[in-house]
């Protein structure tokens, strides 16, 4: 077995291992302080933000010392730190934060956000829907159906939740919430469509599809649920809305009673954006993100027995045109970091983890068309109390060592990093990791991940 791992056997064996007695390695591999804690999902919160088409982590995480990184790129690499708004922001000795991420850096310093700069799946896969949905189960390699690795997460947890205990915004079946563990997780749409109840607003449909669904199969409890989860959500965010806007509206009056000229124009930037804002009656930022990232806040801070999220952004898959500080790929990175910094102001309990993953990432040269394609390796972001952050962990080997002469390694198995995130949040053990995991492996590389404390 590799040195460098664990000692532990593979997490798929230890089913064997405990029928004949044998004590866990998994267990030894960990701090004990986790060990002993009571396994279950009333530990923490975890929100997990899926990037789909493989966003550029040699762009959001620049490794600017690596004289290779200016070689490969010519064209669109960040430009090393300098201070000036053109250049990327250092975080240490070996990387720096493209300057569209710029919000995220008191993050940093605070020591709440931290990256494995190196992780993936356990082999190359160039198919977006494939690394997707491999990522999602938890499965290299198996692409019939399988359920999420969050499905398995909050049927875990369900037990003594009575009701639902995850939380997706945005798509209408995600895989990784997918499974049996349907009654375990609420789905909303995305954008302002989730204060909306369609056709569940009027009355008459409302109580005719209540009389078509009113019996005691599966399908119309699923039905009633299902409405009944739609209906409390739309109301709950509208009324979060409404209170916003009106403070909003407060303020802006106030601020602007005192900068108007004469004409009525505010007199200064912040009184022309505070009027802008009240203008828009609490209407959102067209950056989904951060508004999808609002309404999960909300819901789950509502109902307290929701204790995983989901979130996910398109629009990465940037084989053209990428752009360097500026461009498409920086106008991404900059609604991402207004969607992070939404999530930290509701998810900042000792317990919350929000971790940000993407299916593969991109080459390390740049191609002809200014643009990055398919890679393997990429960065995997943690954000939380008990995240070790300030620094990155795990294995670095540069950029003259890559995968088939164009791709970052991965050197950490991306499950490896959620196993260490299901631990540190919620005190999983060896047979929950086996479930929600298979096949994963315990990476004592990755141990400083979380504080003990």
């Amino acid at each position: 077995m590799d040195p460098i791992l664990s000692s532990s056997a593979h997490l798929l064996q230890r089913r064997s291992l405990l029928g004949m007695g044998a004590l866990s390695a998994l267990s030894l591999a960990v701090p004990g302080v986790w060990a002993q804690a009571v396994p279950g999902l009333d530990n923490g919160r975890l929100v997990v933000v899926f990037l789909r088409g493989a966003y550029d982590g040699l762009s959001a995480f620049v490794p600017y010392a690596d004289k290779d990184y200016y070689a490969l790129r010519p064209n669109i690499a960040i430009a090393a730190p300098d201070g000036t708004a053109q250049t990327a922001i250092k975080l240490d000795k070996t990387f720096a934060l493209h300057p569209a991420l710029a919000p995220l850096l008191p993050l940093w310093q605070q020591g709440v956000l931290g990256f494995v700069p190196a992780a993936g799946l356990p082999a190359p896969n160039r198919s977006h829907f494939d690394a997707q949905y491999q990522m999602e189960i938890a499965q290299s390699g198996k692409t019939s159906s399988a359920p999420g690795w969050l499905n398995t997460t909050a049927s875990i947890g369900r037990a003594g939740a009575g009701g639902a205990v995850a939380l997706g915004v945005g798509e209408a079946n995600p895989a990784i919430l997918a499974g049996q563990a349907a009654a375990a997780v609420r789905l909303i749409p995305r954008g302002q469509s989730a204060e909306r109840t369609g056709v569940l607003a009027n009355d008459k449909t409302r109580q005719a599809l209540m009389d078509l669904y009113g019996g005691d199969d599966k399908l119309s409890e699923a039905f009633r649920q299902g409405a009944g989860s739609r209906m409390q959500s739309a109301q709950e965010l509208t009324e979060q809305r409404s209170a916003r806007a009106e403070k909003m509206a407060q303020d802006a009056k106030r601020m602007a009673d005192r900068n108007l000229d004469r004409d009525g124009t505010p007199a200064n930037l912040q009184a022309l954006n505070a009027q802008m804002l009240a203008a828009s009656n609490g209407a959102a930022d067209p950056v989904g993100l951060q508004l999808d990232a609002q309404h999960l806040g909300t819901l789950m801070r509502n109902d307290r027995k929701l204790r995983l999220g989901f979130l996910s952004a398109g629009g990465w898959d940037t084989h053209a045109n990428q752009g360097a500080a500026t461009g498409q790929l920086a106008n991404n990175l900059g609604n991402l970091a207004r969607g992070i910094a939404q999530l930290r102001q509701d998810f900042s309990e000792p317990g919350d983890v929000v971790v940000v993953m993407s299916e593969f990432g991109r080459t390390s040269a740049e191609n002809g068309t200014r643009g990055t394609d398919h890679g393997f390796g990429n960065a995997m972001w943690l954000m939380g109390n008990r995240v070790a952050g300030g620094r990155w962990h795990g294995q670095w080997s540069g950029l003259s060592q890559l995968n088939e002469g164009r791709d970052l390694p991965a050197h950490h198995d991306y499950r490896a990093v959620l196993a260490q995130v299901l631990r540190g949040a919620f005190a999983f053990g060896d047979s929950q990791l086996a479930d929600v995991l298979p096949g994963a492996r315990w990476d004592k590389r990755l141990d400083g991940l979380f504080s003990k404390a």
